[in-house]
């Protein structure tokens, strides 16, 4: 009896190994992904304005990064006692304008000599419901798209729909500027599953349909583009609310380790994935807390890990591992 609908997913045509840089843009389900990377010793660098949903924000977040742009404290507002980009997310924010914009500076900068030689950019859009401001809101332009609402008085905010063209006209835009930026460059576009159930079901699916189908459009045009698909391996596969975290909104543990998987089978290689294994189990040894490490038990554990640690360190050198050998040699006794 099958209890799931799975189907074929196209693979990438290039894969991604352990010596690619990626980057990740998007919303909350991209830091979800952009984690497993990073904990399997790729080379990340994952949502550098913070938290993105829609394409207008993603996009001018990207330019931004390109162009270098530099923040003023004129760029921002004071909102409780503390100083916000609409640019940004809350974590860039700060209780001085000063602070706020070193923050946001300091991000650009790297981001910027991080994408010059980024090798995949994964975005994940997640509404095409997009927050313009109003005459009300504190140091706007009105009608400027915000990027996060900052618990802001909705009186700031208007609200609306962007339909199928504007959004690639916009992804398109910003597509030709990352071309001239880093011709090298491969971007992967995925839809996030989490529903946006605060615009309403109705609104969520009128939103994830105009992203998914702007979005085909651009990778049937452009061959460096590849679409992922996350939302459907969660609503149409799983499809369950099992697969949900209790606000039925976000999706859980399980739901995130399935799209993983398949991530990982789509796009790369059986030796990247066997590299990601042996990952995945160095880490696993890491959280490992003993009751005795005095135990001879224990210091087997300790030299079995440092043993393969220090071994995928010298057949791949570049990964992330001195840290982690110096942990298991530091609690071996001689």
């Amino acid at each position: 009896m099958k209890f799931h609908a799975e189907f074929d997913i196209q693979k990438i045509d290039q894969p991604i190994h352990h010596r690619h840089k990626i980057m990740l843009i998007g919303s909350c389900f991209t830091e979800n992904i952009g984690e497993k990377l990073s904990n399997t010793g790729f080379s990340v660098l994952q949502n550098p304005n913070g938290i993105l949903f829609n394409p207008v924000s993603v996009a001018e977040a990207i330019i931004n990064i390109i162009q270098q742009k530099i923040y003023i404290p004129s760029d921002l507002f004071c909102l409780n006692e503390t100083w916000h980009s609409w640019q940004f997310h809350s974590r860039f924010s700060g209780i001085t304008p000063e602070d706020a914009v070193q923050k946001i500076n300091t991000s650009i900068q790297s981001a910027h000599q991080f994408l010059k030689n980024t090798d995949y950019l994964i975005i994940t859009l997640g509404s095409a419901w997009v927050y313009t401001l109003t005459e009300q809101a504190a140091n706007s332009q009105p009608g400027t798209i915000a990027a996060n609402n900052h618990k802001a008085p909705s009186a700031w905010f208007q609200k609306k729909l962007m339909d199928i063209t504007q959004i690639i006209t916009v992804l398109g835009t910003m597509l030709d500027r990352l071309g001239v930026f880093n011709p090298n460059i491969k971007i992967i576009f995925t839809i996030s599953p989490v529903r946006h159930l605060r615009e309403g079901a109705i609104n969520n699916n009128r939103s994830k349909s105009a992203l998914i189908s702007a979005v085909h459009y651009l990778t049937e045009q452009l061959p460096k583009l590849y679409y992922f698909p996350a939302y459907e391996l969660v609503i149409d596969d799983l499809r369950d609310y099992r697969f949900y975290a209790e606000d039925l909104v976000h999706p859980n543990y399980a739901a995130t380790e399935y799209v993983w998987t398949k991530l990982m089978e789509a796009c790369m290689e059986p030796d990247t994935i066997s590299l990601i294994k042996k990952m995945d189990e160095i880490n696993l040894a890491c959280r490992h807390k003993p009751f005795n490490p005095d135990t001879s038990q224990h210091q087997a554990f300790l030299k079995k890990y440092a043993a393969l640690t220090q071994a995928l360190l010298n057949e791949f050198p570049f990964l992330p591992l001195a840290d982690t050998l110096q942990y298991f040699q530091q609690g071996i006794h001689h």
